[in-house]
């Protein structure tokens, strides 16, 4: 497909009154304006769906670099949002344009970053969400919010998630979903759900059998659903249906402890069986799901799914700037996703006539807080929730050199951090942090503070630990979260990036089988290869199925930090990549600190 037929692909610099970046049928033109008329979007349609997702608690602008390695393979190879950099920005046909570049890429990343500054930010969002609501009409729009916003700051993790509930009713949420929302305990997600404006759906959350039989209460007690599976939205005349779709492997990937009598699932039939019966007995002129399966999983539901018309998808955190076409049986679904941490609202505009969907436009609108002024209300309510801990968040721990990153398939800097803390602190040979996608970026030069420090730890399940494991287990460990992230199979794929690892390196063919992906693992220490039947000591953390005895994570980094006192010369232990040649999922020039210089064999 060329550039120019991108059809859905529809973004503009609207608060500098640029001119459109692609010129056909579905580009969405900018209107020229005064100053305070930043993104404004040509009408189109009659009814407007905005929707962030993956905010991770972040109310303040933040530094959020792109990742270098996104992989994609089997049916994702080549295809968004597996690729990255500079391939990328050739894919869309926006090399050269600096806030385009800043926005989607990791490409001139910290050139961009100290011009531009932050991103995102809740008095920013709400700026712009009351703007386009406001100027499209507030009676024919929906805020959608994909999940993952309780958790990922200290102030979120010190108020159970009551902080965000606030700033998502000041922004004017109507509809959310959820994921790391199910790390709280189940009373407290339940309280939360109260205190909530919006409607929280899930489709795919079932109260177990037994646990109704002991008086677990359930939202409609014969389906088994824990929250309302669906609803309706009556809009200008239009009758729009959105399923709620939470993370379907939540209790493998995070504890079940929390949320014992809940059960989770892909639930595919299920979903079918509902948007048949929204279809027959609602007569929806749309049909949305507002998803947290991640975008690969979403992509695979929209193939075996149908009636769907859009997919607002999260989870993988991958700022997608087109509404992305897929066929099924029926027709085609259109998946799109919102990125994280504030830093992209999307905004799809559709057409319904007759009881259907006939057209629709859509963009993927970064949140500049250079361009955006502040909401002076959310503002205000952002720095009441952060008062409180303020000599907590405000706290110096040590500064950097080195830009502090977590997004990739791999370890990022902020990850090595983490790693050589449990390494240094808890006297180990190895360490294992997971593969998480939340956490932002820190600039070379800038002061580490706590609460930089909490955007990459803050959780419910925080406790470290050290075991002796034999090098056949830190083996089958890696090969089982490699099989986890590369199974050829979308719906199989059950969690975040690969496992971050300390104290070792390794070889990776990620399209191998289950058993055969990872070899040539050593010792970076004494450059020894590991030992099958020899024991090593192994430093981790957020372990799910127990809780571990040592201290929270945020401390054993902490003391790190301050004990280094300054970041320069970070060593990445990252692994060699094979099997993987010309895959666009990997951009090597902007892998500096983060991945190996290999032959991509």
């Amino acid at each position: 497909m060329s550039k120019m037929g991108r059809r859905e692909f529809v973004y503009m610099m609207a608060m500098l009154g640029a001119a459109p970046i692609f010129a056909n049928s579905h580009t969405r033109m900018v209107e020229s304006g005064k100053a305070d008329d930043y993104y404004k979007l040509k009408s189109f349609g009659n009814v407007r769906l905005m929707h962030m997702t993956d905010s991770h608690a972040q109310l303040n602008p933040v530094y959020f670099r792109e990742p270098s390695v996104n992989l994609g393979l089997h049916s994702n190879f080549g295809k968004v949002p597996h690729i990255v950099g500079d391939k990328l920005l050739d894919h869309y046909g926006i090399k050269g344009d600096k806030r385009l570049e800043y926005a989607f890429s990791c490409v001139n990343f910290e050139k961009h970053a100290e011009v531009m500054g932050r991103v995102g930010g809740f008095a920013q969002l709400k700026t712009v969400i009351d703007y386009l609501k406001n100027n499209f009409g507030a009676e024919k729009t929906l805020l959608l919010d994909g999940g993952d916003t309780w958790q990922g700051s200290w102030t979120s993790l010190q108020t159970r998630g009551k902080d965000m509930v606030g700033a998502m009713n000041k922004l004017g949420v109507d509809v959310a979903v959820g994921h790391w929302e199910f790390t709280y305990k189940a009373e407290e997600v339940l309280e939360n759900v109260k205190l909530l404006d919006a409607e929280f759906l899930a489709q795919n959350i079932l109260v177990k059998e037994d646990s109704m039989m002991e008086g677990v209460e359930a939202y409609d007690e014969d389906t088994g659903h824990a929250f309302k599976p669906y609803t309706i939205k009556e809009m200008n005349g239009n009758r729009i249906a959105i399923v709620g779709q939470a993370f379907p492997y939540t209790t493998i990937a995070n504890p079940q402890r929390n949320i014992p009598d809940w059960s989770f699932g892909i639930n595919e039939d299920s979903m079918q069986e509902l948007v048949d019966e929204i279809r027959e007995d609602e007569k929806p002129d749309a049909l949305i799901v507002l998803s947290h399966n991640g975008f690969d999983v979403d992509k695979k539901m929209a193939e075996v799914c149908t009636g769907i018309d859009f997919i607002m998808g999260g989870h993988t955190h991958d700022g997608v700037p087109e509404a992305v076409p897929v066929k099924n049986e029926s027709g085609t679904t259109y998946v799109c996703n919102a990125g994280s941490n504030g830093k992209f609202l999307n905004v799809l505009d559709i057409e319904c006539k007759n009881g259907k969907v006939v057209d629709h436009r859509f963009t993927l609108l970064p949140i500049f807080s250079d361009l955006v002024p502040e909401d002076k209300e959310m503002k205000k309510y952002i720095e009441s929730v952060r008062k409180p801990y303020l000599s907590d968040l405000n706290r110096v721990l040590a500064t950097t050199d080195e830009t502090l990153f977590r997004r990739g398939n791999f370890n990022g800097s902020w990850d090595q951090i983490i790693c050589d803390s449990l390494i240094e602190v808890k006297g180990a040979d190895i360490s294992l942090s997971p593969g998480f996608r939340w956490g932002t970026t820190i600039m070379p030069g800038q002061a580490i503070t706590f609460d930089d420090l909490a955007t990459q730890t803050a959780l419910t399940y925080p406790e470290t630990y050290v075991n002796e494991f034999t090098g056949a287990q830190v083996h089958a460990t890696l090969e089982d979260v490699a099989d986890n992230l590369f199974h050829k199979d979308p719906f199989r794929q059950s969690g975040g990036d690969m496992v971050r690892t300390g104290g070792i390196s390794y070889r990776i063919n990620p399209m191998e089988e289950l058993g055969k992906r990872i070899t040539n693992i050593v010792l970076t220490k004494t450059g020894k290869p590991l030992e099958a039947n020899k024991k090593y000591k192994v430093a981790g953390w957020s372990t799910v199925n127990t809780v571990s005895p040592g201290k929270p994570i945020w401390e054993v980094t902490e003391e790190y930090l301050k004990n280094m006192k300054h970041i320069s010369n970070l060593k990445v232990d990252t692994p060699d990549m094979v099997g993987v040649k010309g895959n666009p999922g990997i951009d090597d020039k902007y892998n500096k600190h983060q991945y190996k210089a290999v032959k991509r064999g």
